[in-house]
């Protein structure tokens, strides 16, 4: 196989050109892109703090995988009477995540959900 065929004298290999061509698809395999995905996490305004600190450890993984997050507060039946609940749980849940993430777009009301996404710093 030819290596450099604009020197005088070209210069010239000799090879498995099957491991050549293995190579090639090999380097070209690591120039792949990561297509960032949303991922969400679901809770509740009552959610024990337990529940809450190991679904932030779940989006801050997915934060630092370049993924966006989508944190949503659900509310039912009685619990739309307390939507101050909801907002402290969904103000814990931002500053904890304030370090990997930032803000994309503020919490808001969205019927019975209290919604917020987060993206990668």
């Amino acid at each position: 196989m030819e290596v450099a065929p604009n020197e005088k004298p070209p210069v010239c290999r000799i090879m498995d050109f099957g491991k050549f061509k293995y190579q090639q698809k090999k380097k070209q395999h690591k120039t792949h892109v990561h297509h960032t995905k949303i991922k969400e996490i679901r809770l509740r305004p009552k959610t024990g703090e337990h529940d809450i600190e190991f679904k932030v450890n779940q989006a801050r993984g997915f934060l630092q995988h370049k993924d966006k997050v989508i944190v949503s507060v659900v509310f039912r039946g009685r619990e739309l009477a307390h939507i101050d609940e909801g907002q402290r749980v969904m103000k814990n849940i931002l500053e904890q995540l304030e370090a990997v993430g930032k803000i994309e777009t503020p919490p808001q009301q969205m019927g019975k959900r209290l919604v917020c996404t987060v993206a990668p710093r």
